[in-house]
């Protein structure tokens, strides 16, 4: 194993990692089978964890898991991988539980830049509190806030207004 293919992996993993998290977060937590964990998540709430959390302890355990492997097996690959999927949990920890929705004993907003751009693009995520319409689905690369907004009010026109008469 040399060093450069050993990080080469990791880096690979870790940004494949954002589309594993994009495929989960639209077809397990907003699907029918994760909705009841990831529910409390999109309502307001003042506790300090929330049943949603329980994904990022699934994470852990997949990391640790690979960890255990490569130390079982001894390759490099699968160490490689692990680091990978836990580089990506920890950078998803601070991003989206620190940052996005200040789940940290700091509190630091962004007024620009692209960390400014990953809380808009969450934030439109929540704008949704239900299983279906929402957007963004990533956690770590943020779509433009602007195409998301512009998306979320061409659903809201789409439906039928619950104050119209019916003919």
């Amino acid at each position: 194993m040399t060093g450069l293919w050993f990080t080469l992996l990791t880096l690979g993993v870790f940004f494949a990692m954002e589309g594993v998290a994009w495929w989960t977060h639209r077809y397990i937590m907003h699907g029918p089978l994760g909705w009841g964990w990831h529910r409390d998540h999109h309502e307001p709430h003042d506790k300090a964890f929330e049943v949603n959390d329980l994904y990022g302890v699934v994470g852990a355990v997949v990391g640790t898991g690979l960890f255990i492997v490569a130390w079982l097996t001894g390759l490099w690959w699968v160490r490689a991988i692990a680091l990978g999927v836990t580089l990506y949990g920890i950078v998803y920890a601070f991003v989206h539980d620190g940052l996005v929705h200040q789940r940290w004993p700091f509190h630091w907003m962004p007024r620009n830049g692209y960390a400014r751009r990953l809380v808009q693009a969450h934030k439109l995520h929540h704008a949704v509190q239900t299983r279906d319409g929402a957007v963004s689905f990533g956690f770590v690369f943020a779509p433009d806030p602007h195409r998301l907004n512009a998306i979320l009010k061409a659903r809201r026109n789409e439906r039928p207004s619950a104050d119209l008469p019916s003919a």
